[in-house]
């Protein structure tokens, strides 16, 4: 089975004898696909991955070059194969900056960025970006978790970035998101172990994306401002709970986008 070079990337060869290749692909997908792992979660080994998915290293090592090639997943040398698209690496001592910062000022720096960010994705998005983008709607409504929603939260808001095609753009959001991770928010969990059924940025995210899919780049910067203040109203309301999870022993979370 050999791969080819193709208009949109890497490829499997359609004209191979057998389909093992597309089969692997195709169960390597399923894999990457399922709810309980997160964007960035490790992969195992290759020979445990392998042995898991019933199929040869050859055949994984192919799959796992047209996922690369699509930035489903990234490799590190000495650390494994990651899931997600690569971190991009930047200048920012992002320690230094999150130790000069709060939260407050960390929501109006998006609200500057992020409708921008939508308009450009409305009108240079790739169809699989597009695709990409509902299955991370799906993902955070079938949540169990708020750790898994967030992973899938931080996945949507990235692929509307990468959907810029704007490589110092997506660098600058990929400082700002590693602030925003750093900050502390002082965001109670409360007792709800996954986002309510009605968690406000569902219906957000819904519409951002249907704007971005229609190419309404009004509208997509328009449902990009609202739900980002929509996310800082919310922050606001719960500050009065912020001394309280400081000096109790609640667990605390990064704002909900």
């Amino acid at each position: 089975m050999d791969i080819r070079q193709t208009n949109s990337g890497i490829g499997f060869d359609m004209n191979d004898e057998t389909s093992t290749g597309l089969d692997a692909l195709t169960q390597l997908r399923a894999y990457l696909a399922r709810p309980e792992l997160p964007i960035d979660s490790r992969l195992p080994p290759e020979r445990e991955l392998a042995e898991h998915l019933g199929i040869s290293r050859a055949e994984l090592r192919k799959a796992l070059d047209v996922l690369e090639s699509e930035n489903q997943i990234w490799r590190h040398v000495g650390k494994g194969t990651f899931i997600g698209s690569r971190p991009i690496d930047t200048l920012a001592d992002v320690a230094s900056i999150t130790r000069r910062t709060n939260p407050s000022e960390v929501m109006r720096t998006r609200l500057l960025l992020e409708p921008e960010v939508a308009r450009m994705a409305a009108l240079n998005a790739t169809s699989q970006q597009i695709a990409e983008m509902r299955a991370c709607l799906q993902r955070t409504r079938a949540a169990q978790t708020w750790r898994q929603y967030e992973a899938w939260d931080n996945r949507l808001h990235r692929v509307i970035a990468e959907a810029t095609q704007n490589a110092l753009l997506l660098a600058l959001l990929d400082t700002l998101n590693a602030v925003r991770r750093a900050v502390a928010w002082g965001r109670l969990r409360g007792e709800r172990v996954k986002p309510a059924p009605d968690h406000h940025s569902f219906d957000e995210h819904d519409a951002i994306v249907a704007a971005i899919a229609d190419r309404d780049l009004d509208r997509a910067a328009g449902a990009m401002r609202q739900h980002l203040e929509s996310v800082e109203r919310n922050l606001l309301r719960t500050r009065p709970l912020i001394e309280t999870s400081i000096n109790g022993s609640a667990e605390t979370s990064p704002s909900r986008a």
